[in-house]
């Protein structure tokens, strides 16, 4: 299925293990590429691995005019004698709305999975040993016909590269400070909130950089509408705990359909609590943590997996959440979804996807 074309000066095996001590995220990146090519008149065609370099596109290429792009975030696992991916059907599921939401080609899921495993077999040496460590995986396509005009593409270039990453979170998980942003909103009913593409991530970029100068590690988007409702972080699902057990976190529509965020409703009802995907305001939340109704709250996402949040500032006030300190609610539900990805714990409801290295 796919061909692979040999690297002319791969890494050498003492520079990679240098690099491999710790590497960040998103800045070491491995030998090779995945590729397929669809063009109107060829579908799918040309899948292949190979070294990882430059792309040559044409100054009109369609994605820098008219932004056609989408991408996913996905990481590999050392397991047991093994290598695991988590819940992929979903990335590749995902990604294929966000391709009929942009107008773009439909991966089939068997390419999306093959392009992903043939690059992990490929690079299984540059997969960290370290714990909390794995490879992340960086699934895209973007529209490269060269042409000026608002119109769909007819050419489009889907690729997958992957970065070793250490553990998120350096000596452990601190609860994390946010901005509740007053100027900016993420997404509205209709937009491309629930797609994953780079534009919504470039228009989150002002009200992140707010949050930073705010003394914050991440920003808040409230709705479009009303500018009432929590909706989501620049890169992160919402969730909240209550003082009589609930666990709450905003409905989708505009907001991502996080994987990591079906997966943990998945095991918070496997426990027995009341569950509930249901609208939040910002009001209530300020009113809630300084009565402690709201016991807890933390974010959820593929890079991190899950953060507590330790405290919320906007215009005017704060007000710290449990205490400023992380509670056992967030801590449970990330040891136990960290615990299944790597292969540690029972995974009921299969989960996890083995790779076949052979």
């Amino acid at each position: 299925m796919f061909k692979f074309l040999t690297h002319p000066a791969p890494t050498a095996a003492d520079e990679r293990a240098k690099r491999l001590i710790d590497p960040g995220f998103g800045r070491v990146f491995t030998d090779h590429m995945a590729t397929i090519r669809w063009t109107e008149a060829d579908g799918w065609h040309d899948a292949q691995i190979g070294p990882r370099q430059p792309f040559q596109i044409d100054p009109a290429a369609s994605v820098l005019h008219y932004a056609q792009e989408i991408f996913e975030g996905m990481k590999a696992y050392r397991s047991g004698n093994g290598v695991t991916l988590f819940r992929p059907l979903e990335n590749a599921a995902r990604f294929a709305r966000s391709a009929e939401r942009l107008a773009m080609p439909v991966l089939p899921d068997d390419l999306f999975i093959g392009a992903i495993e043939a690059l992990v077999r490929t690079e299984i040496d540059w997969i960290p040993e370290q714990e909390g460590s794995s490879l992340y995986l960086r699934p895209f396509m973007f529209a490269n016909e060269a042409f000026l005009g608002v119109r769909a593409a007819t050419e489009y270039m889907f690729c997958v590269i992957a970065s070793p990453a250490s553990a998120y979170f350096k000596g452990g998980a601190k609860p994390v400070k946010l901005w509740v942003s007053d100027d900016y909103t993420r997404a509205a009913p209709g937009g491309t909130g629930a797609a994953k593409c780079g534009g919504n991530y470039a228009s989150s970029l002002v009200a992140q950089q707010q949050a930073v100068a705010k003394g914050c590690d991440q920003v808040v988007f409230l709705d479009a509408a009303e500018h009432r409702w929590v909706e989501e972080l620049g890169g992160m699902n919402m969730f909240f705990v209550f003082d009589d057990g609930t666990l709450r976190t905003p409905p989708l529509g505009t907001i991502l359909p996080g994987i990591t965020r079906a997966s943990i409703l998945t095991l918070a009802r496997d426990r027995g609590m009341t569950v509930e995907e249901a609208p939040y305001d910002i009001d209530s939340w300020k009113a809630d943590a300084a009565s402690g109704r709201l016991t807890e709250a933390f974010a959820c996402g593929t890079a991190a997996v899950v953060a507590a949040v330790g405290e919320i500032r906007w215009t005017g006030g704060e007000q710290a959440v449990g205490g400023g300190v992380e509670g056992p609610v967030t801590t449970s539900l990330r040891a136990e979804l960290t615990g299944i990805q790597r292969g540690e714990r029972p995974d009921p409801h299969g989960w996890n996807h083995t790779v076949t290295l052979g």
